[in-house]
């Protein structure tokens, strides 16, 4: 509700300067512009974007993402206590960890929010510090593969997208980092 608002703020605000300063078929024309730019720019994601959820679902189909699951247990079952030994449980996030690596937002978001309905059956209508570590965990993502963003940077023209990698490692570790470490403190501090 609140993006609704300040997105018709933003756009009010701009008819309302281009109608003040006489440049209101400009204002017209940057719109259109704006969304013939926006769905051409969908439209080259998705290709990319297609093919990494091809390879995710290769990855579950193959089994791959089981022994993905099984690699990262021992780490996932430290950050999540409650839930080591619910295999249901860790394999919905070790899944939604396996996208977050992949740089794939859109696969890890519905992945995640299936990891939380399992955890929230165990703590209805309280979020559980395992819950927490979570969204945490799940918002502040290490990435090996940017997908996402190497997508749009390919679609904005860019001759090298996956350039950013270094960067990418270096601030995803550092906030996944952060975000634990005060994921486990809060948790501290609250009881």
């Amino acid at each position: 509700m609140a993006m609704a608002v300040i997105w018709t703020v933003m756009v009010g605000a701009a008819i309302l300067c281009g109608l003040a300063t006489g440049r209101a078929d400009a204002v017209a024309a940057a719109a259109l512009e704006g969304a013939g730019a926006g769905v051409e720019l969908c439209l080259s994601m998705a290709g990319a974007l297609c093919l990494w959820m091809g390879v995710m679902e290769v990855m579950r189909r193959g089994g791959l993402a089981r022994g993905l699951s099984r690699l990262l247990r021992p780490a996932l079952g430290r950050l999540y206590p409650d839930f080591a030994r619910e295999e249901a449980v860790m394999d919905a996030v070790s899944a939604n960890v396996s996208a977050n690596l992949l740089g794939l937002g859109n696969a890890a978001t519905p992945l995640g929010l299936e990891a939380a309905r399992r955890m929230a059956r165990h703590s209805p209508g309280v979020a559980s510090d395992s819950l927490c570590m979570l969204v945490v965990c799940n918002t502040a993502s290490i990435q090996l593969i940017p997908a996402t963003v190497a997508s749009l940077r390919a679609a904005a023209g860019c001759q090298t997208p996956f350039d950013i990698l270094p960067a990418v490692w270096l601030t995803s570790a550092l906030s996944v980092t952060a975000g634990i470490l005060a994921a486990k403190l809060l948790a501290r501090v609250w009881r």
